[in-house]
């Protein structure tokens, strides 16, 4: 394994191998919390969206005619805007964009679809800020990433306007958890295996929740719900279980009629787009996604000029 990526594995598993069956959820997310936050270079402002907590973050150079709305991870369990404070001033810098940060309830005190329903809340309070669909993507990584997702299928669903593009971090598509790379991926990816991904599942969704619900797992939408979807990235780490959840949705979605691109990015692990400091790689997959915001903000502008 790549040095510096075997140097952040052993950090993770260090954190992780502290747990046990005892340990509080509190104290779990207080961990990952010091784990993973960081000094964001960026200005941070407190918003109350329609009653759910959120930050603008702004990177220097970010416009402010451009919005992207982000889901942070942790598999709705953990994860906070204090642990993606980085990654968000990170996208902020990348698509010269200001990012607004939704802090969405988290399980198991919130159970789905409390998570979903902030989304669907921080949307409609941005939309009520005056900010068109067109200026706006969506972004996440991992249960962030496949939130940003259900948040584009239930707008879908309620005939609203959806944003201009979205952008995936390992983003987690399917809870069923059946891809074939948690077979294939199994010996490569030294955290997230099935079982673990499979209770993360029944602990966000409790015992009435349907894990084939489209809303829970937008692989699982249909073709015409799929194809209506705007311009998508994913990418993912090659070491990765999870690997298929990208993988699979943007086949899907390229066969519905969606423009979807697929980046596989060799030796990385999961979301290693938060690590920009120990991996180059890292800092090629911001940029990356930072184009590919910027391009569509751009197309976008360019329709609404000349319809």
């Amino acid at each position: 394994m790549n040095p510096a990526v075997q140097a952040i594995v052993q950090r993770v598993s260090q954190t992780y191998g502290r747990w046990r069956r005892d340990t509080t959820v509190a104290q779990m997310r207080a961990d990952w919390d010091a784990l993973f936050s960081a000094r964001a270079e960026a200005l941070v402002e407190a918003v109350d969206a329609n009653g759910v907590p959120c930050q603008w973050i702004c990177a220097p150079g970010a416009r402010e005619n451009r919005v992207v709305v982000y889901f942070h991870g942790g598999g709705f369990q953990v994860g906070s805007l204090a642990s993606h404070a980085e990654l968000m001033a990170d996208v902020s810098s990348a698509a010269q964009a200001r990012v607004l940060a939704v802090d969405y309830r988290l399980a198991p005190e919130h159970r789905y679809p409390a998570a979903l329903d902030d989304a669907l809340s921080a949307w409609r309070w941005l939309s009520g800020q005056g900010v068109k669909p067109s200026q706006v993507a969506v972004a996440g990584d991992s249960a962030g990433g496949g939130l940003a997702l259900s948040l584009l299928l239930a707008l879908q669903a309620r005939g609203e306007p959806l944003p201009s593009a979205f952008w995936g971090m390992s983003a987690w598509t399917d809870l069923t958890a059946s891809g074939s790379s948690y077979e294939t991926r199994s010996a490569l990816d030294p955290i997230h295996q099935r079982p673990m991904i499979v209770a993360m599942a029944r602990n966000y969704l409790g015992a009435e929740g349907n894990v084939r619900d489209p809303l829970v797992s937008p692989l699982l939408a249909t073709p015409a719900q799929l194809g209506a979807l705007p311009p998508m990235l994913l990418q993912v780490g090659e070491r990765e279980t999870v690997v298929s959840d990208s993988e699979d949705f943007v086949l899907k979605a390229r066969l519905a009629g969606a423009q979807a691109e697929l980046q596989i990015w060799p030796e990385m692990i999961h979301v290693f787009q938060q690590f920009p400091a120990e991996l180059p790689e890292a800092q090629q997959a911001l940029e990356a996604g930072g184009q590919f915001l910027a391009a569509q903000f751009d197309a976008a502008s360019t329709r609404e000029r000349h319809p």
